[in-house]
């Protein structure tokens, strides 16, 4: 699949039980989230910087205006499906980006989720303490 002429290109990612639904347009690499901008939304530095790893390792930094929607879940999780949902539309418009994005790991939707509390004991894992007599 070559460049894609169009100039919209829209995606949903997903991490733990965040959803982003993200719109990419051609432009000047401004990025909103429910409508703020990216750095009043996702304030620690670590999680600005995941969200432009996709746009450095395809190397076009600086290129396209994401408009997102992100709900569900917690801020990183919210992180994760935005970084997964602009890797998939930048995969799609390019199959050379595609080859990069999936090597680098950006493509692959993170299935670990938080484990089910199970009856009978406190927590997912944790056990009350035995007793012998």
């Amino acid at each position: 699949m070559a460049k894609k002429d169009t100039l919209e290109m829209a995606a949903t990612g997903r991490r733990k039980s965040s959803i982003a639904r993200v719109r990419v347009t051609a432009g000047s690499g401004a990025i909103t989230v429910n409508g703020l901008e990216v750095n009043k939304y996702f304030q620690t530095a670590m999680q600005q910087e995941l969200l432009k790893k996709p746009f450095i390792t395809a190397g076009v930094e600086g290129k396209f205006d994401v408009f997102a929607t992100v709900k569900g879940g917690g801020k990183s999780g919210q992180c994760g499906a935005f970084v997964h949902a602009v890797s998939r539309v930048l995969a799609g418009s390019d199959e050379e980006l595609r080859d990069v994005l999936k090597k680098a790991g950006f493509l692959t939707r993170d299935a670990r989720v938080k484990e089910r509390k199970k009856p009978g004991q406190p927590g997912a894992r944790k056990r009350f303490q035995f007793s012998k007599r």
